[in-house]
């Protein structure tokens, strides 16, 4: 079980906070945390190599055996488990689909989530509608003003915050559905063809512009999105700070 946040792990003059940015990417994630913490160091992990990867130190491998090894090192881990396992492509004629061709997703929810409990430090499992993850909170590119909508659900272990209020949506995403063409404020930014959001337009509908990778910046979080969880984390520590003071 996930113990008490320490409330002396927090942004201080006297050391940088340490986050690990697990399954981090090119560091959209991590982007985000840098403007909520700012005195902080942040590692990202990854399976692939990341030579776009925004934060201060990289380290290539396991997300999971890197949790498990050295998790308890820092004072706050995000982790995004790859998605392609969970939601939309394990559902219905997708799921099918993937059966016939043999293609399977690994399923890394649940053992990410263990090895994170087993740090006692606060964290956070970030992942699409449909997935294995407690839905505490849920973001919309629509709550930062974004060009992209991009739900996403966040698990927060051993703290908690209040979900914010989910704006309308101001019209359709762009591009064909069903064999008609929509316009609308928000681009799609996954796959390509079909209107889909081209890298110039990836780059400014999420707030990333220092990556041209169009399949990493498909992938990428939003920093708005961790932005807000970092600043909700520091919101959440805020009474037991003012009693302790």
């Amino acid at each position: 079980m996930t113990q008490p946040t320490d409330i002396r792990r927090v942004p201080s003059t006297f050391r940088p906070f340490r986050v690990l940015d697990a399954y981090c990417c090119i560091g959209g994630g991590t982007e985000g945390y840098r403007r909520a913490f700012q005195n902080c160091r942040i590692t990202g992990v990854d399976i692939e190599p990341q030579p776009d990867y925004r934060g201060d130190d990289f380290h290539q491998g396991d997300a999971i055996t890197f949790i498990l090894a050295h998790g308890h090192e820092f004072d706050f881990i995000h982790t995004s488990p790859p998605c392609q396992g969970e939601g939309a492509p394990t559902k219905g004629t997708n799921a099918a689909r993937n059966a016939a061709i043999g293609r399977t997703y690994p399923r890394l929810i649940a053992p990410t989530r263990a090895a994170l409990e087993t740090t006692g430090r606060p964290y956070v499992i970030e992942n699409v509608p449909g997935s294995e993850v407690r839905k505490d909170v849920r973001l919309c590119g629509e709550m930062f003003g974004l060009a992209v909508l991009m739900h996403r659900y966040f698990e927060l272990g051993g703290w908690k915050t209040v979900q914010p209020v989910h704006p309308r949506h101001r019209g359709r995403v762009r591009g064909w559905r069903h064999g008609e063409w929509h316009e609308g404020p928000y681009v799609a930014a996954y796959g390509k063809g079909g209107g889909k959001a081209t890298v110039p337009e990836i780059r400014a509908a999420k707030g990333i512009d220092w990556s041209t990778d169009h399949l990493r910046l498909r992938e990428a979080l939003p920093p708005a999105y961790t932005e807000w969880i970092g600043g909700a984390y520091l919101a959440a520590l805020a009474p037991a700070l003012g009693a302790a003071a």
